[in-house]
């Protein structure tokens, strides 16, 4: 064979490089189902860095196999060649690695930055257009610092939740015990049935969260059998082997087993009218599609809306608001593109258009909002969100 066999040692970090790279593309629902075929149930939400550590892995391999492969071609390795030593070989210095090095991560820095526990940190083009437009108002509108007042309570929910075993109540609670531990108002939940609307604000957002999570997981609606998480997959998606704080190894034991809010035909038809037109920004499936924690927790959310009343409408209106404290950057830039380049105003903005697969997705968000406002140099940044783990 003309170029022998191949050599391992400088050719397989490249190759593992890219698998690492496959299996930490996006979030944590996306590596699931890949995860999920060595064994490791959950996707990416179950290692410490949510799959940041693959994305640096698989960049050092990749980087490493090409100096070790360049040691080769300089020094004319073949079957019938023998090696050739000239001054320019001898003199030469390691520039071609190091422009290689810059160039693979200037051409990843995107893939890099743009991974929820790095982008935070990451310093912001703000326009003085975006410091005006905050200034007057815009953030306090997406994201009120008194709360969104929802129309939806709890009503006893939790309490059936923590029955049926879906919340283990101990693992919650010390979940939260290094985490500063829970507000009085949610230690009541844990505790009491309760009738009072939530006020969602920037600081409770994440724990009301992980109650609807298990809520949407949990509660039977007769279109779940259809739902695009049943089959083999059903335990390795985030919403299901990701769910860690109920009683069963594997959130995908409760996946549409309880009637905890019971809904008629009709309010049913609304649920699934308003989840299969939602999406969030850290995937590109809609909240039908709950193969994470907030897909799980905004379809639990809508569920209680209906039971309690509400229509297409308002829900799309609640969905939208708790989406935006879910990820605030998200949509404050969002509320940016609507004011600064269509000229509405966000509380003119049509909810279903908000949330919509152009907007509300990741890739639709990306390419129409986030590219448009970093061209214009109108990036905002917000604070707080949570990933795709508890």
């Amino acid at each position: 064979d003309k170029f022998g066999w191949p050599k391992w040692k400088q050719q397989s970090g490249s190759g593992a490089g890219v698998i690492l790279g496959l299996f930490a593309s996006a979030c944590p629902v996306c590596g699931s189902t890949l995860l999920a075929g060595i064994g490791l149930v959950g996707g990416l939400a179950a290692l410490p860095l949510a799959g940041l550590e693959l994305k640096i892995l698989s960049f050092g391999l990749m980087v490493g196999s090409f100096i070790l492969i360049r040691k080769d071609v300089k020094k004319n390795e073949c079957v019938d060649c023998a090696p050739v030593e000239n001054n320019a070989t001898k003199e030469s210095k390691p520039i071609i690695p190091l422009a290689f090095a810059i160039l693979f991560a200037l051409l990843n820095w995107q893939f890099v930055s743009s991974d929820p526990l790095i982008s935070p940190y990451l310093p912001q083009n703000e326009g003085a257009s975006v410091s005006d437009t905050l200034s007057g108002g815009l953030q306090e509108v997406v994201l009120p610092a008194k709360g969104f007042r929802s129309q939806i309570s709890l009503g006893d929910s939790v309490l059936q939740l923590i029955e049926n075993g879906a919340i283990d109540k101990e693992k919650f609670v010390a979940l939260y015990k290094d985490r500063g531990g829970l507000p009085e108002e949610l230690q009541n939940l844990l505790e009491n049935s309760s009738d009072k609307k939530i006020v969602l604000t920037g600081e409770n957002s994440g724990y009301y969260l992980n109650l609807l999570w298990p809520l949407g997981l949990a509660n039977f609606m007769e279109a779940n059998k259809t739902s695009p998480v049943t089959g083999d997959d059903l335990f390795n998606f985030a919403s299901t082997g990701g769910w860690t704080l109920g009683k069963a190894k594997n959130g995908g034991e409760y996946f549409n087993k309880f009637k905890i809010v019971p809904l008629t035909p009709e309010q049913e038809k609304i649920v699934l009218a308003v989840a299969e037109n939602t999406y969030r920004p850290c995937c590109g499936n809609s909240t039908f599609f709950q193969d994470c924690n907030h897909g799980s927790a905004l379809l639990g959310l809508l569920e209680l809306g209906a039971a309690q009343g509400l229509d297409e409408d308002e829900l799309f209106q609640e969905a939208l608001a708790f989406n935006s404290f879910w990820f605030p950057q998200q949509y404050l830039a969002l509320a940016t593109y609507f004011k600064e380049v269509k000229g509405t105003d966000w509380k003119d903005v049509d909810p279903r258009i908000a949330m919509g697969k152009d907007f509300s997705t990741s890739y639709g968000w990306q390419k129409n909002v986030h590219a448009k406002l970093q061209e214009l140099n109108l990036l905002p940044k917000a604070e707080g969100g949570g990933g795709c783990g508890v």
